[in-house]
């Protein structure tokens, strides 16, 4: 099973520390829920699950922040994809239209974004309208946790956050 959720909701289930944790180490993987994570439940073996999430890639929409891939640009003409009701949105967003006899027309060329520009909010939601799929989804397991002996181990992670373990872990130098 995975789980995908708040991650305060998640810290509370696991437990937030030793006293009020489901099962023994749990408090160590709730004290790692930042940013976008998710839990796997598994009988499979580690070796098993990283096997296929190296294998595992999908196409996603890019969201804004994310760098694009390649440039991509809009020629003049009739959008004929888009009904007339979202005309607005379109300009709204940017892009020269107009409605021609009831058709969501591009007016002039329109240069969404080049290769390497963090995109906007704005780019980001052209692309999704037109189609374009930047970004690639794939997980990284970061933490393993065995339910069987308790172990919590370390896969990998980023200097910033063993930092803040090193100031947590109740030394007093």
């Amino acid at each position: 099973r995975i789980f995908f959720g708040k991650n305060k909701v998640m810290m509370v289930a696991l437990g937030r520390e030793p006293s009020s944790e489901y099962k023994e180490n749990l408090h160590k993987v709730s004290k790692h829920l930042r940013g976008e994570v998710g839990l796997l439940f598994t009988n499979r073996t580690k070796d098993e699950v990283d096997e296929w999430f190296s294998k595992f890639r999908e196409l996603d929409f890019a969201r804004a922040g994310n760098k694009a891939p390649y440039g991509v640009s809009l020629d003049t003409g009739p959008l004929e994809q888009f009904p007339h009701s979202m005309e607005p949105q379109l300009r709204q967003l940017g892009l020269p239209t107009a409605l021609k006899k009831g058709v969501v027309t591009l007016l002039s060329d329109y240069e969404v974004c080049k290769e390497g520009d963090v995109l906007t909010p704005e780019q980001a939601r052209v692309l999704k309208l037109f189609g374009y799929e930047m970004a690639e989804f794939k997980v990284t397991m970061k933490f393993l946790w065995n339910s069987e002996t308790g172990d919590f181990q370390k896969l990998m992670g980023d200097t910033a956050e063993e930092e803040e373990e090193e100031d947590d872990d109740g030394s007093d130098e």
